[in-house]
């Protein structure tokens, strides 16, 4: 699961499509009609996004925004109205809403906007993936940069999976398949021989003399370790 994004929608149809959409990108959610439901399940079960429509039964999306505030809950609200004055919009932003979607809407930018809140509040996918250092050498997969020495190295996509796989456990000796396993899954369009190029081109762009690497190092018959580069060719 990604993350767990309550619904507030009184028109079927609509609540429906978000659905499929929220579905489709792995997030639990939970549809309800009116704003009554929606705040007795914020205060149940606290999710991680709120879809609201301003125009419910009962206490509107205006009452539930206030509610909310009023509780000090800092839950991303994502509001989708009919309502496209600037005012409205203004008065949803006062109220507390995180951000504000007229209808009619393309689901695509809803969640796109959806993914923009969870991701400024953190939520909705695993934790920031730790620095990996081997060595001078370091792998930073949140910024997709590579250095050695303070050196910047400028990796392909495809090159900085398999140097990150490595780089997550230095020393060990990866077979190609299990290289491809975990830098592609089960892609089955990538082969063996791919791993050697980019490693042949990895060393291009990591080792001070590439027919020598100090780093990326070939293990004859098994496959390929990264170490720390204290140690030469071996």
């Amino acid at each position: 699961m990604c993350a767990y994004v309550l619904v507030a929608e009184d028109e079927p149809n609509q609540a429906a499509l978000i659905g499929r959409f929220l579905a489709r990108e792995n997030h639990a959610f939970l549809l309800v009609g009116d704003g009554r439901s929606a705040l007795d399940e914020v205060r149940r079960r606290r999710p991680d996004l709120l879809i609201l429509d301003l125009m419910l039964p009962g206490v509107d999306g205006w009452d539930v925004c206030r509610a909310l505030r009023a509780d000090h809950t800092d839950l991303p609200v994502l509001v989708i109205s009919a309502r496209a004055s600037a005012d409205d919009k203004l008065l949803g932003f006062d109220l507390g809403a995180d951000d504000y979607l007229v209808k009619p809407y393309d689901p695509r930018e809803l969640m796109a906007r959806a993914r923009a809140l969870l991701r400024r509040s953190g939520a909705g996918g695993p934790p920031a993936a730790p620095l990996l250092r081997v060595g001078d050498l370091e792998a930073d997969p949140v910024r997709h940069e590579v250095r050695v020495a303070g050196r910047p190295v400028a990796c392909t996509p495809a090159e900085f999976r398999i140097l990150s796989v490595l780089a997550a456990e230095p020393g060990r000796v990866f077979s190609r398949a299990q290289v491809l396993d975990r830098a592609y899954g089960q892609d089955g369009f990538i082969t063996e021989r791919t791993v050697d190029v980019h490693v042949r081109n990895l060393r291009r762009k990591l080792e001070v003399d590439p027919a020598a690497p100090a780093y990326l190092l070939t293990v004859y018959g098994v496959g390929y370790k990264l170490v720390d580069g204290s140690g030469g060719a071996r």
